[in-house]
């Protein structure tokens, strides 16, 4: 496992009370950052993560809720952790809803919400830790995607999705872009079927679905001091999943 060295720093992971986002922010507090953990709904769970953090090395947790798709939640929470941490250093937009449901059976509140999770709020998150960065000439912004949806993937089942996610990359390769003169790099980690899924296809690639501890691998490597000259980037963590093949 990369041993990236996160001391000094502070840690927002969105959606960080349970599945991926705990795992990420675990993590991120093993190697030494300050973390805040973010949730909307499952407030006891998230108090469980930031005693965990604590336990696991983090200097300091705190705990933020809010609405990461409505601006003045998202600025209500941002200047909670600066309160308590002093800065984001470290952003990774997690949350993003899916709906495995074919398209014309989903209602259009539905449809809203995936892009809404998605795009929305990665946009929202990412343009309130900027300022920030831009300051201190130093931030890592890491998106998660979805394996092969830059290759324009798409299905009638999840349909929303699929286009959510591309969006996602196509915003992080802008973002790295407009940050390349200031210390900040964005990138993407795009898994396929992780360990807590909710439904696994049989012809998983390698025999398995992707451990956290592979997602840790590939965000530690964008958060590293050393990986400041790479921006712009996804890693697809996908076991070599090949959804073109024949």
């Amino acid at each position: 496992m990369i041993d990236t060295d996160l001391s000094g720093r502070a840690a927002l992971v969105t959606g960080s009370s349970r599945g991926v986002g705990r795992e990420l922010l675990l993590a991120a507090a093993e190697r030494g950052a300050s973390v805040a953990v973010h949730y909307n709904t499952s407030e006891d769970a998230a108090h469980e993560v930031a005693a965990e953090a604590v336990d696991r090395g983090a200097p300091a947790s705190t705990v933020v809720r809010g609405d990461v798709t409505d601006p003045d939640a998202v600025d209500e929470l941002f200047d909670a952790v600066e309160d308590e941490l002093g800065t984001v250093d470290v952003l990774v937009n997690n949350v993003g809803n899916f709906a495995p449901v074919h398209w014309e059976e989903m209602d259009a509140e539905r449809w809203q919400d995936v892009f809404a999770t998605n795009v929305h709020a990665t946009y929202l998150c990412s343009r309130r830790a900027l300022p920030g960065m831009r300051e201190r000439e130093f931030g890592r912004i890491v998106n998660i995607g979805y394996a092969s949806s830059e290759k324009g993937m798409i299905n009638p089942k999840n349909a929303p999705y699929f286009m959510a996610k591309a969006g996602v990359l196509m915003f992080t390769r802008m973002l790295a872009a407009d940050t390349q003169d200031d210390g900040i790099t964005v990138n993407a980690v795009s898994p396929y079927v992780v360990e807590n899924s909710d439904e696994f296809p049989e012809d998983l690639p390698r025999g398995r679905p992707a451990s956290f501890e592979d997602l840790i691998q590939a965000v530690m490597f964008f958060l590293d001091d050393d990986s400041g000259y790479v921006s712009g980037e996804n890693i697809e963590v996908d076991g070599g999943w090949l959804p073109e093949s024949v």
